[in-house]
């Protein structure tokens, strides 16, 4: 008697299915759907990077960022993004530095919790690059800095087979100093990397 093929379990209730090999077609740049988008939170993460003491790089992460990007890729002027993110979830690979920079001694987390960035300026540089200048402001002060951004990807989300999602990788740099971070120059670097790997996901009901 012919065995009978296993049959596969059904998807639990609410589980979106993936077909295997299933990938939905990504979108150019210019194929981006205008309108307003929300940072995917827990897809977002922010890292800043100091030379310690010339012998190696450390870094950090701010996870939890929100906010929005306002963006139509047929009018790039005109895009507007403006995230927050909460200085208290810093991390590093130190649990007692974790403590320090939390302190008043550094970010002030307690008097100062977010660091926000609202843009100014956004020109297209490339087929798949953008320069982005805005306002960061830490520790009370605003400074102006520049971004450079590069379009890392856009489609539908194929978990939901409905959301429209886009995302961004972006570098800068600040002076610590700059935002009264100067503790320990120029033994660990004044100079500090931003490195930005951001998801949006657009609103459903656009109130843009």
């Amino acid at each position: 008697m012919a065995q009978q093929a296993p049959q596969k379990a059904p998807a639990a209730p609410g589980t979106a299915v993936v077909a295997s090999g299933a990938h939905p077609r990504r979108l150019e740049l210019d194929e981006v759907p205008p309108g307003t988008y929300d940072v995917n939170t827990k897809e977002t993460l922010v890292r800043y990077g100091v030379d310690h003491m010339g012998f190696s790089e450390f870094w950090g992460t701010f996870p939890g960022a929100n906010g929005t990007l306002v963006f139509d890729p047929k009018a790039i002027g005109a895009a507007n993004l403006d995230v927050k993110v909460p200085i208290w979830q810093v991390e590093t690979t130190n649990r007692e530095l974790n403590g320090e920079l939390f302190s008043e001694e550094f970010f002030d987390a307690e008097n100062y919790p977010w660091m926000t960035f609202k843009s100014t300026k956004v020109v297209r540089t490339g087929p798949k690059t953008l320069k982005v200048s805005g306002d960061l402001t830490m520790h009370n002060i605003t400074k102006p800095i520049v971004l450079d951004v590069t379009f890392h990807g856009a489609g539908t989300d194929p978990f939901t087979g409905r959301d429209i999602m886009v995302g961004f990788d972006a570098k800068g740099m600040v002076k610590r100093s700059d935002f009264g971070l100067g503790k320990y120059v120029p033994i660990v670097s004044d100079e500090t990397t931003i490195t930005i790997s951001a998801e949006f996901k657009k609103r459903a009901v656009d109130h843009s």
